[in-house]
């Protein structure tokens, strides 16, 4: 894990253009990439939000499923 690129709960709002409120909230209903927590810090792994990324990429909207409402994200 040495090499693994961490970012905080800021930095990947910024990244999706999020509020890091949105973030909190989505931790909560259990939305989102998985997360470490370390020492009270919430971190997540760039290997596993480029993961969630990849997992919500869509062809068409019409079948978009198990995507909360307002959860949309824009690349």
């Amino acid at each position: 894990m040495a090499d693994t690129i961490l970012m905080t709960q800021s930095q990947l709002g910024q990244r999706w253009h999020l509020s890091p409120r949105t973030l909190e909230r989505w931790r909560w209903e259990g939305i989102g990439p998985v997360h470490l927590k370390i020492g009270g810090r919430v971190l997540y792994r760039l290997e596993d939000i480029e993961a969630y990324e990849r997992s919500q990429m869509r062809t068409e909207t019409a079948k978009d499923e198990g995507i909360p409402l307002g959860a949309e994200m824009q690349l």
